[in-house]
């Protein structure tokens, strides 16, 4: 059982010709436009229930219109129950994403990082669980001591971040037994960032997402720091929710096996296959996955990562 702690919003996807955006007064898009519930805790949780395994969604849901629409999402996956907790209004968010998947998202989180989740509930949510992912969004802060107190063992996801001693980020990165971060504005390369990481916060397991370069593994018992490339078996349409597919697959895969190699290489196929498809809704493995497709692009993307495993990144 993983316990997840994070956003669900509303999200629109809208595609666009190329960065910058080009003004024009009216857009007729010649691709799908797409609504979809999403929010890194929303994704994350989802991802795990799509993969098979037993979830708990620790959120908010807003009391508004686009609520209720967020509330019926979650009942028909399964995600809805006592630890979901009835907000004021709906956070949303607008993706805007080019055809090689590059993506800007907006986000308006209508003060979600000041509410409070009660913590007595976040503990019984914990009861008989294996892992809790814990997000970044400020009202799951204190919910990482009730995790340490309850002797849950975390994994966070700092998203985008550029300093080690990153003042809104440093009790995730201090609490994470897995930890969990993009690349893009990293001020060192990968590498040498996994190595400051496990320096400094004696973390485990280290992931940094590369986008289009894969993914990097560090495990500090063993000294590894591992590239293994990505993979798109559907192609690329729209990045948005990569990491958070990542992410979820990988802590699926860690906490049936306490392999984080075996994780990597399923969470590196399935992140790949969430960012195929069509533009709207269907780009998610989250919604219609289809295991037996992974399962046979898994196969070949091994074979792929034998033939690169010895060049470095």
């Amino acid at each position: 059982m993983i316990v997840v702690a994070g956003v669900t919003n509303l999200q629109f996807s809208v595609p666009v010709d190329a960065f910058p955006v080009a003004y024009s007064p009216v857009r007729y898009p010649q691709h799908q436009t797409g609504v979809r519930v999403a929010g890194v805790g929303y994704n994350v949780a989802a991802g795990l229930a799509a993969l098979g395994g037993g979830v708990r969604l620790a959120t908010f849901t807003g009391g508004d219109l686009l609520g209720g629409a967020v509330e019926l999402e979650l009942r028909a996956r399964g995600l809805h129950g006592p630890w979901v907790v009835a907000g004021q209004e709906t956070p949303r968010s607008v993706v805007l994403h080019e055809p090689g998947g590059e993506r800007m998202i907006c986000t308006d989180l209508r003060g979600l990082p000041q509410a409070v989740y009660p913590p007595g509930l976040f503990a019984e949510a914990l009861q008989g669980a294996d892992w809790a992912v814990i997000t970044n969004i400020g009202f799951a802060r204190p919910l990482l001591a009730v995790a340490r107190d309850v002797g849950v063992p975390v994994a966070a996801d700092v998203q985008v971040i550029d300093d080690l001693d990153d003042e809104y980020n440093r009790d995730w990165m201090a609490a994470a037994q897995v930890l969990f971060c993009s690349h893009e504005r990293l001020p060192v390369p990968p590498r040498a960032w996994v190595s400051m990481v496990q320096e400094r916060y004696r973390t485990p397991v280290v992931v940094v997402g590369c986008g289009a370069g894969g993914a990097l593994l560090g495990v500090r018992d063993s000294g590894v720091i591992r590239h293994v490339p990505a993979v798109a078996p559907r192609g690329v349409t729209n990045t948005a929710g990569a990491g958070d597919a990542l992410a979820a697959a990988f802590m699926h895969v860690y906490a049936e096996t306490g392999d984080p190699h075996e994780a990597i290489e399923q969470a590196i196929v399935f992140a790949g296959y969430a960012v195929g498809g069509e533009p709207g809704d269907k780009a998610f493995p989250f919604l219609d996955i289809d295991l037996d497709f992974l399962t046979g692009h898994r196969l070949r993307a091994m074979w792929k990562m034998e033939k690169l495993r010895l060049t470095g990144w």
